[in-house]
């Protein structure tokens, strides 16, 4: 379906991406897990390819939120992270950003994290650029676009309180 769309019309599975990296002894903190801080920069740069993908432009981290940590994830273990955009708004976008742990030995899957995260689109000078549209397909799609749009709703009101 989505392929017929013309180049300035996207779809959120169109933005989809999934990267691989396995936590190596560097990544991993006193207790054998990898560090929270090295899981919020796979975060990042998982959900800006998404966010590139999208809009086809340079963008920026405005906000990583909604952080959950739900298991650790241990050294040796494989981390891959699914990301695409939810939602599309004038000049930004809310990614879904989905963490995973796989144990290489058994193959055991586990939710480790899940994040939303705000990306700024840019054009050529650094200032803030519209971008396309997102057009829903699925319900799943619609779901996840009127979830983003209630918790965009939160971030402003958050960020107006906060002097």
């Amino acid at each position: 379906m989505s392929e017929h769309l013309p180049p300035d019309r996207k779809t959120p599975a169109a933005s989809r991406v999934e990267m691989t990296q396995m936590v190596l002894p560097q990544f991993a903190n006193a207790l054998g897990a990898v560090f929270g801080g090295q899981i919020m920069a796979w975060i990042d740069i998982c959900a800006a390819v998404s966010a590139q993908r999208h809009c086809r432009r340079q963008v920026v981290t405005a906000s990583i939120d909604a952080v959950q940590f739900v298991t650790p994830i241990k050294q040796g273990h494989i981390v891959v992270l699914r990301a695409q955009v939810n939602a599309t708004f004038s000049t930004s976008m809310e990614l879904g950003v989905r963490v995973v742990s796989e144990d290489p030995l058994t193959g055991d899957v586990k939710e480790a994290v899940n994040a939303y995260a705000t990306f700024v689109a840019l054009d050529a000078s650094g200032h803030p650029v519209k971008v396309p549209p997102l057009v829903l397909e699925t319900d799943d799609d619609k779901r996840r676009a009127e979830a983003a749009v209630l918790r965009r709703k939160q971030r402003l009101a958050l960020r107006e309180e906060t002097p």
